[in-house]
């Protein structure tokens, strides 16, 4: 992740800029009690890498300050001091530093964390957005896919997903997936866009996008009881997991063609 000024951190700020519209409009709305969930995830995430840097030499990396604001936003609540701590530990360890950083990890640092609440703790309640902290996603998608950090295939894939899922119901959708599209939204912007942990080749990055939204559908429409959090985070791990996959596919189908091509 180096080519010029455009290093790791120079990405991870850049991306952090480009989340602020939704995360000002999320600490707005949430006030102190969100101001406190993220100072928390900030210090947790802030002292994991410190660790590492002291015990392997490892850089710590603004990219902590991302998975710190998707976990604020979006962890089960009350679930106390030690339980978040636990998670963010979890996730930003197992998920991201033991592999050497930010830029190495294969899964998104944050959805490890938020999968491992939502298992690990059932009974605690998913957090739910006021409807202007969804539409904030839009810019913070516009600001990323403008600078090149966020692929626009996996948010077009996505969408057009649930298009399809409009146009099967004949211009509606079922109301659990009507109520689940805001979080989403906020998902797919904070979590399966990540440029590590997202696929990477073209035809990757649309089957990533169209895997997220049609697990959105499914989930929404066949798992009773479930918020919309907790849908979206579901539907990102499974996404995150089978990005290497498509990229593996994806690579073998043109090694194929330029064999057959080449003879």
């Amino acid at each position: 992740m180096t080519r010029g000024i455009w290093d790791r951190e120079t990405i991870a700020l850049l991306l952090l800029a480009c989340l602020m519209p939704l995360g000002l409009t999320w600490l707005w709305f949430g006030g102190a009690e969100a101001a406190g969930r993220l100072v928390l995830a900030l210090v947790v995430s802030g002292l994991w890498h410190l660790v590492f840097m002291i015990a392997r030499a490892q850089l710590p990396s603004f990219a902590g300050a991302l998975t710190a604001l998707a976990v604020a936003m979006l962890a089960p609540q009350d679930l106390g001091v030690i339980r978040l701590v636990l998670g963010i530990s979890f996730g930003s360890v197992m998920a991201e530093l033991v592999f050497g950083g930010w830029g190495r990890n294969v899964l998104n640092p944050a959805t490890v964390t938020l999968a491992f609440l939502g298992f690990g703790f059932p009974a605690a309640p998913w957090p739910e957005m006021v409807l202007p902290v969804a539409w904030a996603a839009i810019p913070a998608a516009v600001l990323g896919v403008t600078f090149g950090l966020l692929p626009l295939r996996v948010m077009t894939g996505a969408a057009l997903v649930l298009l399809a899922a409009w146009g099967a119901g004949q211009g509606s959708l079922p109301p659990e997936l009507a109520r689940a599209l805001p979080m989403a939204g906020i998902v797919l912007v904070l979590l399966v866009c990540d440029p590590v942990a997202s696929a990477t080749t073209r035809p990757g990055r649309w089957l990533n996008g169209a895997l997220y939204g049609g697990l959105v559908v499914l989930f929404a429409t066949g798992w009773d009881g479930a918020a919309p959090a907790q849908i979206a985070v579901s539907a990102a791990l499974f996404a995150s997991l089978a990005a290497p996959a498509f990229d593996e596919a994806a690579i073998t189908l043109w090694r194929a063609r330029r064999r057959k091509h080449l003879g």
